[in-house]
């Protein structure tokens, strides 16, 4: 009789764990980590540069956020995970032409790392990277900082397109919460 209960619990557990994902973190931080990511950029914004970025820009990934957001609960956080991981490879460029201040900028990477992290500790398992979003922060990185030699308005576009990057991936987390 114990062995049948037991049984019947550890069913229980298995099919509850695989049904959705569950992490307190994500339940409990993530909303304010997000929402300290954005004010940290909002505080580097250089509101002195005005030119237009002309071809120097990469059209927003829709379809890879839209793909994504069709996903299972893990493979967008997974997906997001990647987004934060991306982001902070961009930022470690060259930014000494950036209007920003050094210390705003190591708060940011430490909270959007923070949030990477925490949030790859609630997937249970190593996930594929998505090669195309890789390939889209390459061709940022070149298309933007490189052809504009890392200027200052290169860097305001960069922090400007990390934002909308930003916002989608909460976005993705958001419908994460909401299906659980």
């Amino acid at each position: 009789m114990l062995t049948r209960v037991f049984c019947a619990l550890l069913l229980l557990c298995l099919y509850s764990s695989g049904s959705s994902l569950s992490c307190r973190w994500i339940d409990h931080k993530f909303r304010d980590y997000s929402e300290n990511s954005l004010d940290l950029l909002e505080m580097m914004a250089d509101h002195d540069t005005t030119e237009d970025a002309g071809e120097n820009t990469v059209a927003f990934p829709h379809h890879l956020y839209n793909q994504a957001s069709r996903a299972s609960a893990e493979d967008k956080v997974a997906f997001t995970v990647q987004v934060l991981r991306e982001v902070c490879a961009l930022f470690e460029e060259d930014d000494s032409s950036s209007s920003w201040q050094e210390r705003t900028l190591e708060n940011f990477l430490n909270v959007v790392n923070r949030q990477a992290d925490e949030l790859h500790s609630c997937i249970g398992s190593h996930k594929k990277r998505n090669r195309r979003l890789h390939m889209f922060f390459k061709r940022l990185s070149h298309n933007v900082l490189g052809q504009m030699g890392h200027s200052a308005r290169a860097w305001e576009l960069i922090r400007q397109e990390v934002k909308a990057h930003l916002l989608a991936a909460d976005q993705l987390v958001a419908s994460v919460l909401t299906s659980n």
